[in-house]
C-alpha cells in the first residue's frame, strides 16, 4: 500500500476526474455515495508499486493524480509494460471481477495519488446497475483487444516500428506539454523499451537514430515530437 499522508481530496461526487472515468461518470448520487464508503487515498512516490503480480486483490484502484504503468515480470526480472493509466482511470478490475490473483503489477511512473475503493462497495453497485456492468464489460473488451494487438506487434513488427508506435501510444495516453510538442510524461529508456518489447540497449540506439532526424528531439528524458506524420508512417500502424 502507498505511503499514508494527509490528503485534501474531495469526495467521489466532487472528484475532478469523475467525468473522465468511463465506469463512474454515469452513476447516481446514491451510487456514488455507496462507492465512497470506506474509500481511501494514498500517495505513492515515483517508482513505488501499488500492487504486486500474484497478490490477492481486495478492491479497485482509481488514479486521482499521476501516471501508472501496469506490467508483467519475466525472466531475470525483465518487465513488459502491458498498459498505461492516467488520471481518472481504474486499475485492478479484472482480478476483482474474476476473484483471481493479480496477473500483473502496477507502479507509478511519477509521484501520484491513487484512491482505493473496497470490493464490497463496488460489487454492491455493480449488481444493481446494468449500465455500469455494460461499461465494465466494454472496458474488459478493450483490454483484450489491446493485448491481442500487442502480441501481433511483438511478433510481426520491426524494432523501429514498435518503438515508433510506443511513442505514439505515450503521446495519445499522456498528451503534450503547453508547447504542443513535448511529451507530458517522463519515462526512462528502459520503460520505453519495456512498452515496446525491446531491450534497453536497442531502445537507446533506436532513439538515438531518430534523434538525428526531423522526427524527434531528445533532451535528456524529455521527448519532443517534431513530425508526428512521419512517426505515424514509421510506426506502420494498421487499423
Amino acid at each position: 500500500m502507498g505511503v499514508k499522508m494527509k490528503l485534501e481530496l474531495f469526495g467521489c461526487s466532487e472528484c475532478k476526474n469523475r467525468t473522465q472515468n468511463q465506469i463512474f461518470c454515469n452513476l447516481s448520487q446514491g451510487e456514488i455515495e455507496t462507492i465512497s464508503k470506506g474509500k481511501s487515498e494514498n500517495f505513492y512516490p515515483k517508482g513505488q508499486v501499488i500492487f504486486h503480480e500474484g497478490s490477492r486483490g481486495n478492491g479497485l484502484y482509481c488514479v486521482y493524480k499521476g501516471k501508472v504503468k501496469v506490467y508483467k515480470s519475466g525472466e531475470k526480472g525483465k518487465e513488459q509494460i502491458i498498459r498505461l493509466a492516467k488520471e481518472g482511470e481504474v486499475l485492478g478490475y479484472r482480478s476483482l471481477l474474476s476473484n483471481e490473483l493479480y496477473s500483473a503489477s502496477a507502479a507509478v511512473i511519477e509521484d501520484s495519488v491513487v484512491c482505493f475503493i473496497s470490493k464490497g462497495q463496488f460489487l454492491e453497485v455493480l449488481k444493481q446497475n446494468s449500465e455500469l456492468s455494460l461499461e465494465t464489460l466494454q472496458l474488459l473488451s478493450r483490454d483484450l483487444r489491446e493485448s491481442e494487438k500487442k502480441i501481433v506487434n511483438i511478433t510481426q513488427k520491426t524494432v523501429v516500428e514498435r518503438i515508433a508506435e510506443s511513442l505514439l501510444v505515450l503521446k495519445e495516453k499522456f498528451g503534450l506539454d503547453q508547447d504542443g510538442k513535448t511529451l507530458n510524461a517522463t519515462l526512462s529508456r528502459r520503460e520505453i523499451g519495456n512498452l515496446a518489447g525491446v531491450s534497453t540497449e536497442t531502445t537507446i540506439r533506436t532513439l538515438s537514430e531518430l534523434n538525428k532526424t526531423d522526427i524527434l528531439n531528445l533532451n535528456g528524458k524529455q521527448i519532443e515530437f517534431l513530425n508526428v506524420n512521419k512517426l505515424l508512417s514509421l510506426a506502420n500502424i494498421r487499423d
